[in-house]
Protein backbone atom coordinates (compact mmCIF):
# COMPACT_ATOMS: atom_id res chain seq x y z
CA UNK A 1 0.00 0.00 0.00
CA UNK A 2 1.48 3.37 -1.02
CA UNK A 3 1.87 6.15 1.50
CA UNK A 4 -0.16 9.36 1.29
CA UNK A 5 1.93 12.30 0.01
CA UNK A 6 2.78 14.87 2.64
CA UNK A 7 2.69 18.43 1.28
CA UNK A 8 5.19 20.65 3.07
CA UNK A 9 4.48 24.10 1.63
CA UNK A 10 4.37 26.54 4.54
CA UNK A 11 5.15 23.81 7.09
CA UNK A 12 8.52 24.93 8.53
CA UNK A 13 8.79 22.07 10.98
CA UNK A 14 7.83 19.55 8.33
CA UNK A 15 10.41 20.97 5.91
CA UNK A 16 13.11 20.85 8.58
CA UNK A 17 12.24 17.25 9.47
CA UNK A 18 12.30 16.29 5.80
CA UNK A 19 15.68 17.94 5.13
CA UNK A 20 17.18 16.35 8.23
CA UNK A 21 16.52 12.90 6.77
CA UNK A 22 18.86 13.39 3.81
CA UNK A 23 22.46 14.39 3.20
CA UNK A 24 22.40 14.43 -0.61
CA UNK A 25 19.80 15.80 -3.03
CA UNK A 26 19.85 14.72 -6.68
CA UNK A 27 18.13 17.05 -9.15
CA UNK A 28 17.17 16.44 -12.73
CA UNK A 29 17.87 19.53 -14.82
CA UNK A 30 15.98 20.19 -18.07
CA UNK A 31 12.29 20.65 -17.38
CA UNK A 32 12.79 20.51 -13.61
CA UNK A 33 15.10 23.39 -12.66
CA UNK A 34 14.68 25.22 -15.95
CA UNK A 35 13.08 25.06 -19.40
CA UNK A 36 15.10 26.51 -22.25
CA UNK A 37 16.54 29.70 -20.80
CA UNK A 38 13.79 30.13 -18.21
CA UNK A 39 14.69 29.22 -14.62
CA UNK A 40 11.68 28.04 -12.67
CA UNK A 41 10.72 30.18 -9.65
CA UNK A 42 12.31 29.00 -6.42
CA UNK A 43 15.15 27.06 -8.05
CA UNK A 44 18.05 29.24 -6.89
CA UNK A 45 16.47 29.80 -3.47
CA UNK A 46 15.92 26.07 -2.92
CA UNK A 47 19.50 25.21 -3.85
CA UNK A 48 20.79 28.00 -1.58
CA UNK A 49 18.67 26.68 1.29
CA UNK A 50 20.07 23.17 0.86
CA UNK A 51 23.64 24.41 0.76
CA UNK A 52 23.07 26.57 3.84
CA UNK A 53 22.05 23.36 5.62
CA UNK A 54 25.32 21.72 4.45
CA UNK A 55 23.54 19.39 2.06
CA UNK A 56 25.27 17.98 -1.01
CA UNK A 57 23.60 18.96 -4.27
CA UNK A 58 24.10 16.85 -7.41
CA UNK A 59 22.78 17.86 -10.83
CA UNK A 60 21.87 14.69 -12.75
CA UNK A 61 21.11 14.61 -16.46
CA UNK A 62 20.62 12.02 -19.18
CA UNK A 63 21.55 14.54 -21.87
CA UNK A 64 24.58 12.83 -23.39
CA UNK A 65 25.16 15.56 -25.97
CA UNK A 66 26.70 17.83 -23.30
CA UNK A 67 29.75 17.29 -21.12
CA UNK A 68 29.98 18.39 -17.49
CA UNK A 69 31.87 21.49 -18.64
CA UNK A 70 29.04 22.29 -21.07
CA UNK A 71 26.48 21.95 -18.28
CA UNK A 72 28.57 24.18 -16.02
CA UNK A 73 28.37 26.89 -18.68
CA UNK A 74 24.61 26.38 -18.92
CA UNK A 75 24.15 26.64 -15.16
CA UNK A 76 26.34 29.75 -15.04
CA UNK A 77 24.30 31.39 -17.81
CA UNK A 78 21.12 30.75 -15.84
CA UNK A 79 22.53 32.17 -12.62
CA UNK A 80 22.57 28.79 -10.85
CA UNK A 81 25.76 28.36 -8.78
CA UNK A 82 27.42 24.98 -9.40
CA UNK A 83 30.79 23.31 -9.75
CA UNK A 84 31.77 20.73 -12.35
CA UNK A 85 32.12 18.20 -9.51
CA UNK A 86 28.41 18.64 -8.70
CA UNK A 87 27.33 17.68 -12.23
CA UNK A 88 26.70 14.03 -13.08
CA UNK A 89 25.76 13.36 -16.70
CA UNK A 90 25.15 10.11 -18.55
CA UNK A 91 28.21 10.66 -20.77
CA UNK A 92 30.42 11.02 -17.70
CA UNK A 93 28.77 7.99 -16.12
CA UNK A 94 29.54 5.93 -19.21
CA UNK A 95 33.15 7.12 -19.31
CA UNK A 96 33.64 6.18 -15.66
CA UNK A 97 32.08 2.77 -16.23
CA UNK A 98 34.33 2.00 -19.19
CA UNK A 99 37.57 3.20 -17.60
CA UNK A 100 37.09 2.08 -14.00
CA UNK A 101 34.74 -0.90 -14.09
CA UNK A 102 34.79 -2.43 -17.58
CA UNK A 103 38.54 -1.79 -17.92
CA UNK A 104 38.94 -3.27 -21.42
CA UNK A 105 42.34 -4.79 -22.28
CA UNK A 106 44.90 -2.55 -24.03
CA UNK A 107 44.17 -4.03 -27.47
CA UNK A 108 40.40 -3.37 -27.09
CA UNK A 109 40.34 0.08 -25.51
CA UNK A 110 38.75 2.02 -28.36
CA UNK A 111 35.08 3.01 -28.20
CA UNK A 112 32.87 3.37 -31.27
CA UNK A 113 30.38 6.16 -30.58
CA UNK A 114 26.90 6.80 -31.82
CA UNK A 115 26.50 10.20 -30.26
CA UNK A 116 27.69 13.76 -30.00
CA UNK A 117 30.66 15.73 -28.66
CA UNK A 118 29.54 15.46 -25.02
CA UNK A 119 30.41 11.76 -25.06
CA UNK A 120 33.75 12.43 -26.75
CA UNK A 121 34.71 15.05 -24.14
CA UNK A 122 33.98 12.75 -21.21
CA UNK A 123 35.83 9.81 -22.78
CA UNK A 124 38.77 12.16 -23.34
CA UNK A 125 38.66 13.13 -19.66
CA UNK A 126 39.18 9.46 -18.78
CA UNK A 127 41.84 8.92 -21.43
CA UNK A 128 39.70 6.57 -23.52
CA UNK A 129 40.38 6.52 -27.30
CA UNK A 130 37.33 6.66 -29.54
CA UNK A 131 36.04 6.95 -33.10
CA UNK A 132 32.73 7.71 -34.77
CA UNK A 133 30.71 10.31 -32.89
CA UNK A 134 30.96 13.80 -34.35
CA UNK A 135 33.69 12.87 -36.87
CA UNK A 136 32.46 14.17 -40.28
CA UNK A 137 33.89 11.03 -41.93
CA UNK A 138 30.95 9.07 -40.49
CA UNK A 139 28.28 11.64 -41.35
CA UNK A 140 27.61 10.42 -44.87
CA UNK A 141 25.70 7.89 -46.90
CA UNK A 142 26.94 4.33 -47.07
CA UNK A 143 28.44 3.30 -50.42
CA UNK A 144 28.72 -0.05 -52.25
CA UNK A 145 32.43 -0.01 -51.41
CA UNK A 146 31.56 0.38 -47.71
CA UNK A 147 29.44 -2.78 -47.80
CA UNK A 148 32.34 -4.71 -49.27
CA UNK A 149 34.89 -3.32 -46.81
CA UNK A 150 32.71 -3.94 -43.75
CA UNK A 151 31.87 -7.50 -44.84
CA UNK A 152 35.57 -8.20 -45.45
CA UNK A 153 36.44 -6.56 -42.11
CA UNK A 154 38.86 -4.27 -43.86
CA UNK A 155 40.85 -2.32 -41.24
CA UNK A 156 39.97 0.90 -43.07
CA UNK A 157 36.36 0.37 -41.93
CA UNK A 158 36.45 -2.05 -38.96
CA UNK A 159 39.06 -1.09 -36.35
CA UNK A 160 40.25 -4.29 -34.59
CA UNK A 161 40.96 -2.31 -31.39
CA UNK A 162 37.31 -1.34 -30.82
CA UNK A 163 36.03 -3.19 -27.75
CA UNK A 164 32.98 -1.10 -26.87
CA UNK A 165 30.04 0.41 -28.73
CA UNK A 166 28.53 3.34 -26.82
CA UNK A 167 25.18 4.75 -27.98
CA UNK A 168 23.80 8.12 -26.95
CA UNK A 169 21.62 10.75 -28.58
CA UNK A 170 22.98 11.27 -32.10
CA UNK A 171 21.52 14.09 -34.20
CA UNK A 172 23.31 12.63 -37.23
CA UNK A 173 22.55 8.93 -36.82
CA UNK A 174 22.65 7.14 -40.16
CA UNK A 175 22.81 3.74 -41.83
CA UNK A 176 26.62 3.71 -41.94
CA UNK A 177 26.98 4.24 -38.20
CA UNK A 178 24.36 1.59 -37.41
CA UNK A 179 26.02 -0.90 -39.76
CA UNK A 180 29.43 -0.36 -38.18
CA UNK A 181 28.04 -0.62 -34.64
CA UNK A 182 26.26 -3.86 -35.51
CA UNK A 183 29.39 -5.44 -36.97
CA UNK A 184 31.54 -4.33 -34.01
CA UNK A 185 29.10 -6.04 -31.64
CA UNK A 186 28.49 -9.24 -33.63
CA UNK A 187 31.81 -9.70 -35.45
CA UNK A 188 35.18 -10.84 -34.15
CA UNK A 189 35.50 -7.65 -32.09
CA UNK A 190 32.62 -8.88 -29.87
CA UNK A 191 32.30 -5.30 -28.60
CA UNK A 192 30.41 -4.59 -25.39
CA UNK A 193 27.08 -2.86 -26.10
CA UNK A 194 26.52 0.18 -23.84
CA UNK A 195 24.08 3.11 -23.84
CA UNK A 196 24.32 6.46 -22.09
CA UNK A 197 20.60 6.04 -21.39
CA UNK A 198 17.55 4.38 -22.89
CA UNK A 199 15.04 7.26 -22.83
CA UNK A 200 12.72 6.66 -25.77
CA UNK A 201 11.84 10.34 -26.12
CA UNK A 202 12.93 13.76 -24.90
CA UNK A 203 10.88 16.92 -24.38
CA UNK A 204 11.59 20.10 -26.32
CA UNK A 205 9.51 23.12 -27.36
CA UNK A 206 6.43 21.62 -25.72
CA UNK A 207 6.59 18.38 -27.70
CA UNK A 208 8.35 15.00 -27.64
CA UNK A 209 11.22 14.02 -29.93
CA UNK A 210 13.32 10.84 -30.34
CA UNK A 211 15.58 10.22 -27.35
CA UNK A 212 18.83 8.30 -26.96
CA UNK A 213 16.91 5.04 -26.58
CA UNK A 214 15.64 5.50 -30.13
CA UNK A 215 19.24 5.36 -31.34
CA UNK A 216 19.90 1.95 -29.77
CA UNK A 217 16.47 0.50 -30.71
CA UNK A 218 17.47 -0.49 -34.28
CA UNK A 219 20.57 -2.27 -32.95
CA UNK A 220 18.47 -4.16 -30.40
CA UNK A 221 16.20 -5.37 -33.19
CA UNK A 222 19.15 -6.38 -35.36
CA UNK A 223 20.65 -8.31 -32.44
CA UNK A 224 17.46 -10.30 -31.87
CA UNK A 225 15.15 -8.09 -29.83
CA UNK A 226 14.34 -8.41 -26.10
CA UNK A 227 17.24 -9.68 -24.06
CA UNK A 228 19.83 -7.97 -26.26
CA UNK A 229 19.46 -4.49 -24.81
CA UNK A 230 22.57 -2.45 -24.01
CA UNK A 231 23.70 -1.81 -20.46
CA UNK A 232 22.31 1.65 -19.70
CA UNK A 233 24.54 3.98 -17.68
CA UNK A 234 22.27 6.99 -17.17
CA UNK A 235 19.18 7.40 -15.00
CA UNK A 236 18.00 5.26 -13.39
CA UNK A 237 21.20 3.18 -13.29
CA UNK A 238 23.28 5.60 -11.27
CA UNK A 239 24.27 4.04 -7.98
CA UNK A 240 27.23 2.08 -9.27
CA UNK A 241 28.79 5.16 -10.83
CA UNK A 242 28.03 7.60 -8.01
CA UNK A 243 29.42 5.14 -5.49
CA UNK A 244 32.77 5.53 -7.24
CA UNK A 245 32.85 9.08 -5.91
CA UNK A 246 32.90 8.61 -2.11
CA UNK A 247 34.10 12.17 -1.68
CA UNK A 248 30.59 13.26 -2.66
CA UNK A 249 29.02 11.39 0.22
CA UNK A 250 26.25 9.78 -1.86
CA UNK A 251 24.81 6.97 0.23
CA UNK A 252 21.68 4.94 -0.50
CA UNK A 253 19.71 5.61 2.64
CA UNK A 254 20.46 9.33 2.83
CA UNK A 255 19.80 10.50 -0.74
CA UNK A 256 16.75 12.08 -2.32
CA UNK A 257 15.99 12.42 -6.04
CA UNK A 258 13.79 15.13 -7.56
CA UNK A 259 12.20 15.54 -10.94
CA UNK A 260 12.69 12.23 -12.75
CA UNK A 261 10.09 10.77 -15.06
CA UNK A 262 7.63 8.46 -13.30
CA UNK A 263 9.13 5.60 -15.34
CA UNK A 264 12.52 6.38 -13.75
CA UNK A 265 11.56 7.29 -10.22
CA UNK A 266 11.04 3.90 -8.60
CA UNK A 267 14.14 2.49 -10.29
CA UNK A 268 16.27 5.46 -9.28
CA UNK A 269 14.96 5.06 -5.75
CA UNK A 270 16.03 1.45 -5.60
CA UNK A 271 19.51 2.52 -6.67
CA UNK A 272 20.09 5.56 -4.46
CA UNK A 273 17.60 5.11 -1.64
CA UNK A 274 14.18 6.69 -1.87
CA UNK A 275 11.90 8.07 0.81
CA UNK A 276 8.68 9.04 -0.96
CA UNK A 277 6.88 11.07 1.66
CA UNK A 278 7.01 14.53 0.15
CA UNK A 279 4.61 15.95 -2.40
CA UNK A 280 6.47 17.42 -5.34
Amino acid sequence: MSSVPQYLTGDKQGIKAFLDKFDVFLFDCDGVLWSGDHVFPGTVETLSLLRSRHKQVVFVTNNSTKSRADYKKKLDSLGIPASVEEIFGSSYSAAIYISRILQPPPHKRKVFILGESGIEAELDSEGIPHLGGSDPAFRRDITPADYQAIAARDASMIDPEVGTVLVGLDHHVNYLKLALAYHYITGPNQATFLATNIDSTLPSAGALFPGAGSMSAPLIMMLGGPGREPLSLGKPSLRGQISLRPQKGVHGGRSREHGYHLWDRGRVGRHVGRLDRCGQ
